[in-house]
């Protein structure tokens, strides 16, 4: 009989028990812990079919043929015959012998009991035995806030400091002098910024102008990071190994050195800054764009709001426009705050909703998904957990810079023609017909109901089915699994259009001092408004640099949900044996999952900890049954729990249901 050997990437559970997802397989192949043979989580592996197990193909690992990652982050622990290594990832199922320390690690300190490290396998080849590795960088001690947020970077790769050489070129850089030359001069128009209030880097600011009785002329003015950042420089080849500026509960980790995205760099308030602005003439009543232009300017910022103050006056504007006669014999309305611009920010506001309501019909997406936020003390413990709300004055400035964003994509697109796409655009594929169609069950299983035809789901039957959700106790849920069966938006030199927004082109424009991607498009920009042509060759370039960002994009995303999902179990750890309300927000094999609404805390119910009943997984329905009782505890379900513990290492909550 001839061996099936076959090639994928596995998936281990804490078990560990391994999935390997084989390309053009509907199937997964299961791997239990002693076929697994040193494969660690996500390797790429070949794996030999040997039968079946529980319905599905049962397989050993032959041979690893790329490991996912070779560094972890993990407590030492000190024993007779030296130091082992606990790596943090309860997926990995072994503990690390450790036999060196790295040059550099030396630095940070001696190693000790308890302490927090990064350690590198260098061999793991026999699955008798453990693997070993070297101490590569020592984090600090566990348990402290500093330590578990520095750990968090260390872990996905996230550099924390500055090289002195990138230190040393941007103070060259701010010390220059400010080049005004050629640039459109908007310092006497009506600007602002509008920001979270705990902002440092502003990198977008909104200028309004009539034109006349039926035209305004709206900026968009985004921070000229391309003047300051050049190709072949130290800063340039930083900011691409970053890509994003990372933010964590507590802190922002800058994709620039802070002197050129605090300051330099940043629209602030009152002062002369770069910028490369999208400008457009609009028909008043409707919103209609008449023209576009595009072009290096330089503004002066009249006003730095935060979305709260931009919200306040837009409550207690009277009338969202203000009569011509107004207009032309009233100057801006005065605040203890400054300058209150209420027509203008208005009439933003009032465009905006238009432009919203045009998308929504087009077919663009509304996933507005829950969002929290601490209140940490100087410690970093957290104080308070809240969820953000989402002000109207959030959704209008992302209507103006999904516009901005659109319009540099479809200029740049019509210049490019049919010679070639040398350009980076931000895509979005259509969604994976099994992950609809898996959607689309899981929709059914909470009593809503969800439109599909063959897989696929059109973006007006997803609204509709959001739309009717809200208000519900299952729409977080939802909006949550909808947004988990999308495809992922992504960077790329071929332009498929963003199936999200229903944009035909889209590109990432207004966030440079934050985003790599955005910087490459303002030099693109450039190049396409001079003339300049742009070689075929560089198309290559192009495509790493949107392979890198993505990439990097998915660690900053992680470390993010990493850092507040430590500051849940942290604020919940001071309330072991209370109770609270909760929803289900999952069903497994072995418990069920409770998110508590108002932390957006999620902890399990371990189905061997329910004493009233033994309950058993009904997979197709989302729910668990008692074996005698028949009481049915479904996904979406209301139910009182009380926390039995708050494991701060693993990021782990357990409830017991109480009600």
């Amino acid at each position: 009989m001839k061996t099936k050997i076959v090639r994928g990437i596995i998936k281990l559970t804490a078990k560990p028990t391994g999935f390997v997802e084989v390309e053009g397989r509907d199937d997964d192949i299961i791997v239990f812990e002693e076929g697994l043979n040193c494969a660690l989580n996500k390797d790429e592996v070949e794996v030999e079919i040997i039968g079946k197990s529980y319905d599905k193909q049962k397989g050993v690992v032959k041979k690893i043929i790329k490991r996912n990652k070779i560094r972890f982050v993990g407590t030492l622990k000190k024993t007779p015959s030296g130091f082992i290594f606990l790596p943090d990832d309860f997926k990995f199922y072994r503990y690390i012998d450790i036999v060196g320390i790295a040059a550099s690690a030396k630095s940070y300190g001696e190693p000790k009991d308890g302490i927090k490290a990064l350690v590198e396998i260098n061999d793991w080849h026999n699955p008798a035995l453990n693997p070993t590795g070297k101490i590569i960088e020592i984090i600090g001690e566990k348990g402290l806030h500093e330590t578990e947020m520095r750990s968090i970077l260390v872990d996905k790769g996230i550099v924390y400091d500055f090289p002195p050489e990138v230190e040393a070129e941007a103070q060259k850089v701010s010390r220059g002098v400010l080049d005004t030359s050629g640039r459109k001069d908007f310092r006497s128009i009506t600007t602002f910024t509008i920001d979270p209030k705990d902002a440092k880097d502003f990198d977008d600011a909104l200028s309004f102008e009539i034109v006349n009785e039926n035209i305004y002329r709206i900026g968009v003015h985004i921070a000229d990071v391309s003047h300051f950042v050049r190709p072949g420089t130290a800063l340039d080849a930083e900011a691409r190994r970053r890509a994003f500026s990372v933010y964590l509960v507590d802190r922002t980790i800058p994709m620039l050195p802070e002197i050129l995205s605090n300051d330099l760099c940043s629209l602030n308030p009152n002062v002369d800054r770069l910028t490369f602005s999208a400008v457009f003439d609009i028909e008043k009543a409707s919103g209609k764009i008449l023209s576009r232009w595009f072009g290096k300017t330089i503004i002066n910022s009249k006003k730095r709001f935060t979305y709260e103050e931009a919200q306040e006056i837009l409550n207690t504007t009277p009338s969202p426009t203000l009569p011509q006669r107004e207009r032309e014999s009233n100057p801006p309305l005065r605040g203890g705050q400054g300058e209150v611009f209420v027509q203008e920010l208005s009439e933003l506001d009032r465009i905006a909703k238009i432009y919203r309501e045009e998308n929504k019909k087009n077919g663009a997406i509304e996933f507005e998904t829950d969002e929290v936020r601490f209140e940490l003390d100087p410690t970093g413990k957290p104080l308070r957990v809240y969820k953000k709300e989402r002000l109207d004055t959030m959704k209008m400035i992302e209507e103006w810079m999904l516009l901005a964003n659109r319009e540099v994509a479809k200029f740049i697109s019509q210049k490019l023609g049919k010679k070639g796409r040398a350009s980076i655009f931000r895509i979005h594929d259509t969604p994976n017909k099994e992950r609809m169609e898996e959607l689309a069950i899981f929709v059914r299983a909470l009593g809503h109901d969800l439109r599909i035809q063959n897989g696929e789901v059109t973006a007006k039957d997803l609204n509709l089915m959001l739309s009717k959700l809200e208000g519900h106790a299952s729409e977080s849920l939802v909006r949550t699994a909808a947004v988990r069966a999308m495809a992922k938006a992504i960077y790329s030199t071929k332009n498929i259009g963003h199936f999200g927004l229903a944009f035909e082109y889209y590109t990432h424009f207004t966030s440079p001092i934050r985003r790599y991607p955005d910087l490459m498009i303002h030099r693109i920009l450039e190049k396409n408004l001079t003339g300049e042509k742009i070689a075929q060759n560089e198309m290559a370039k192009f495509q790493k640099i949107c392979d890198e960002a993505s990439e990097k994009e998915v660690a900053a995303s992680q470390a993010e949900r990493e850092s507040i999902r430590y500051k849940q179990v942290e604020f919940m750890q001071e309330k072991v044996g209370q109770e609270f309300d909760g929803v289900i927000s999952g069903v497994t094999e072995w418990g069920i999952y409770v998110e508590e609404p108002s932390t957006k805390a999620e902890g399990m119910v371990r189905l061997k900890n329910m004493t009233d009943d033994s309950y058993s997984l009904d997979e197709k329905n989302y729910r668990v049954v008692g074996f005698r009782s028949k009481k049915k505890l479904s996904l979406g379900d209301k139910v009182r729990v009380c926390l039995l513990s708050a494991d701060i290492a693993r990021k782990t909550l357990d409830f017991k249901i109480v009600a």
